[in-house]
C-alpha cells in the first residue's frame, strides 16, 4: 500500500492528544532528566569552545570522554523509554505502563544489535567506496563516490527505521529478522518516507534553532550562572517533545503499513 503522509501525521497526533497524561510522565522520566542531567553535567562546551577555538577539538573529545559513562547510561535509558512508548502507543495487547517499560528493557539488547548491524553496514559502505576512490586516484570521482555512500546511507536509514517499532510492537527481538521485517514494511514506500522524515527534521531544525536563539540572548544577559543550566533545561525540553512526536509517528507509520487493529488509534492508555 502507498504511504499517506497526511494519515500518518493524523494517527500519530491523536494518539499524542488522546494520551498526553502518560506521554507527559513518560517523556519526563526517559528523556528530559536524562538529556537536562547531561547537559547540566557537560556544562556549556560550545562557550569553552569559542573562547579556545585551537584547542576546541581537544576541549570537546576531554570532555565528553570524561562523561564518556554519563552519555551511555542516558542513552540506554533513552532506548529504553522509547521502545516502551512505542509499545504503550501501538501495542494492540494494551499494555500496563510497567508492562510497557518490561517491553522496553526486553527489546533493548535487540535494539542495540540491529543498531550495530546497521552501524557495521555503513562503515563497509564507505570503506569500500573509500578504497574504490584510492584505487583510481581521480578526485572528482572521489566526490561522486562520498555521495553515493551518502545517499545509500540515508536510503538503509528510510528502511531499517521501523526496526524499533517491529520490536516493540511486534515483538521480533532477533536483531536480523528486525531489520528484514522493516525493509518489506517500508516496500515501495522509501520516497515517500524520506520526504516525511525531511520535512519533520526541517520543522524541528527551524524550532530549535529559534528557541536557541532566544534562550542565547537571555542566557548573555542573565550571565552564564544561569544562562548555561536555563539552555540545558530548555534543550532537553525540546529533545523530549521531539522523541515523542517522533515515537508516535513510528507508531503511527507501523500501524499504517503493517495492517490496522481492532482498538482505535485514540483509545487512551489502561
Amino acid at each position: 500500500m502507498k504511504f499517506d503522509m497526511s494519515a500518518a501525521w493524523r494517527d500519530a497526533m491523536a494518539m499524542v492528544s488522546a494520551n498526553r497524561e502518560v506521554l507527559l510522565v513518560f517523556a519526563g522520566i526517559f528523556f528530559f532528566l536524562p538529556s537536562a542531567v547531561l547537559g547540566f553535567a557537560v556544562g556549556d562546551v560550545q562557550e569553552t569552545m569559542l573562547a579556545d577555538p585551537e584547542n576546541a577539538q581537544k576541549i570537546m573529545l576531554s570532555v565528553y570522554t570524561s562523561w564518556s559513562w554519563l552519555i551511555a547510561f542516558a542513552a540506554l535509558i533513552t532506548v529504553v523509554g522509547y521502545l516502551a512508548l512505542l509499545a504503550l502507543l501501538r501495542d494492540h495487547r494494551r499494555p500496563t505502563v510497567g508492562e510497557a517499560i518490561k517491553t522496553g528493557l526486553i527489546g533493548l539488547l535487540p535494539a542495540i544489535g540491529a543498531y550495530l548491524l546497521l552501524a557495521f553496514g555503513v562503515t563497509l559502505i564507505f570503506a569500500a567506496l573509500a578504497g574504490i576512490a584510492r584505487a583510481i586516484g581521480n578526485p572528482g570521482l572521489s566526490v561522486v563516490l562520498g555521495l553515493v555512500a551518502v545517499v545509500l546511507v540515508i536510503y538503509l536509514m528510510v528502511k531499517f527505521v521501523l526496526s524499533a517499532p517491529v520490536i516493540a510492537i511486534d515483538r521480533v527481538y532477533n536483531p536480523f529478522k528486525a531489520l528484514a521485517r522493516s525493509w518489506r514494511l517500508t516496500k515501495g514506500n522509501s520516497v515517500r518516507l524520506f520526504l516525511f522524515y525531511l520535512l519533520l527534521l526541517i520543522a524541528y531544525v527551524v524550532i530549535a534553532v529559534v528557541v536557541s536563539a532566544v534562550i542565547g540572548l537571555l542566557a548573555v544577559l542573565v550571565g552564564p550562572a544561569i544562562g548555561v543550566p536555563l539552555n540545558a533545561i530548555v534543550s532537553a525540553l525540546i529533545s523530549a517533545v521531539a522523541t515523542v512526536i517522533f515515537a508516535a509517528v513510528l507508531a503511527a507509520i507501523h500501524r499504517q503499513l503493517g495492517g490496522p487493529w481492532t482498538a482505535p488509534v485514540s483509545e487512551p492508555f489502561e
